[in-house]
């Protein structure tokens, strides 16, 4: 009896040595889809494919700048409906097939974060750039950075107000915690909110995403983990839900660490490797692995570090990286500091760096 009860709880360790790897496997499917005859494949996975039939499409953005390919056989229709959402209000469209550039007309949705797209497709492959014009230069530019919402979503819409008054942003990056558990409904109920925010919203998950299984938030939303480049920054979002990062993930990670060692490089994630004063114990469930990725994220030459998963606000250094935490989205704040409600506005440069960190409270 006590063999074979050795041999139950060594299973049932083994099954939970690695919490995070079907969130990872599943990455490895976003942004690719059979659409009748037509495979259609996004650049990086940075998008979600949401729903397709034959000649239409809608996808949801995780990046300001993707690349739709499309390879259409002949029994296939050529004219093609793109519904794109989460888009940049200033994107600009550009389709090319068959060697040379392809017409097609751009309209814009019910919300400024929303486009449609329609273009005739040649037999073969074929490329839908999508990005604002101003995507590939350098210079200087602002975004904001918001996490655990939760249970406040019925009072986040000053929050999204407050984001839309302040001049020159250019998106929202997320570190999780949208919903209270992850559930469709919540996730749906997420996004019908998003109609009054003027920017897209780029995010990872957090634990309370976890609470439906398997969690559908990829399948609305788009990769937990995903690195993409806009104006010379690179951006890398990790799936630390489970405390942990999947070591599928690490990786990848050390490829985005490779393409972005010369430039400003920013990583955001939910739970924090280490928690800055430890009243809730908010950090990953080993001290060895946090020690491990933070080594990497310093040798890679990472700027800055964001993370949510505890809610306040803390600016702090790990591994001589500086290091914010965010969790201002509304879930029950620590009373002791007196932080409340707020955002981050993060001023970043290709060229220079991190130029400034500073804190928007909304209460």
């Amino acid at each position: 009896m006590t063999r074979w009860l050795s041999l139950i709880c060594a299973l049932v360790l083994a099954g939970c040595v690695r919490p995070a790897e079907e969130r990872a496997e599943r990455d490895l499917e976003i942004g690719e889809a059979t659409i009748g005859t037509t495979s259609v494949r996004v650049s990086g996975g940075l998008a979600a494919i949401r729903r397709g039939t034959p000649g239409e499409i809608e996808l949801w953005q995780s990046a300001p700048a993707i690349d739709i390919h499309f390879q259409r056989p002949k029994d296939a229709p050529s004219q093609w409906t793109v519904r794109i959402k989460n888009t940049t209000p200033d994107l600009l469209a550009r389709a090319s097939g068959a060697g040379k550039s392809l017409s097609l007309t751009q309209s814009a949705g019910s919300v400024r974060t929303q486009a449609t797209l329609s273009v005739n497709l040649p037999v073969g492959e074929s490329t839908l750039s999508l990005a604002p014009a101003d995507a590939a230069d350098s210079g200087s530019f602002r975004f904001a950075v918001l996490s655990d919402v939760q249970e406040a979503i019925d009072d986040v819409q000053d929050i999204y107000r407050k984001m839309n008054a302040e001049p020159g942003l250019r998106f929202v990056l997320g570190a999780g915690d949208l919903t209270q558990q992850g559930t469709v409904s919540q996730l749906t109920r997420f996004e019908e909110e998003l109609r009054v925010l003027e920017l897209p919203y780029y995010t990872t998950l957090g634990n309370h995403e976890l609470g439906a299984g398997p969690p559908p938030f990829q399948d609305l939303y788009g990769r937990a983990n995903f690195s993409f480049e806009f104006k010379a920054v690179r951006f890398s979002m990790l799936d630390s839900a489970s405390a942990t990062i999947d070591p599928l993930v690490y990786g990848w990670l050390d490829d985005w660490l490779a393409d972005g060692r010369d430039q400003t490089h920013i990583v955001a994630m939910h739970i924090p490797p280490l928690d800055p004063i430890g009243v809730r114990n908010g950090a990953f469930a080993s001290r060895a692995e946090a020690a491990k990725l933070l080594s990497r994220l310093a040798k890679g030459r990472v700027d800055l570090t964001l993370y949510g998963h505890i809610h306040s606000y803390y600016d702090f250094d790990n591994a001589g990286i500086p290091a914010h935490i965010s969790g201002g989205g509304g879930a029950i704040p620590e009373r002791f500091d007196g932080i409340g409600r707020h955002f981050l506005v993060v001023e970043a440069d290709g060229a220079v760096g991190v130029k400034g960190v500073r804190v928007v409270r909304v209460d």
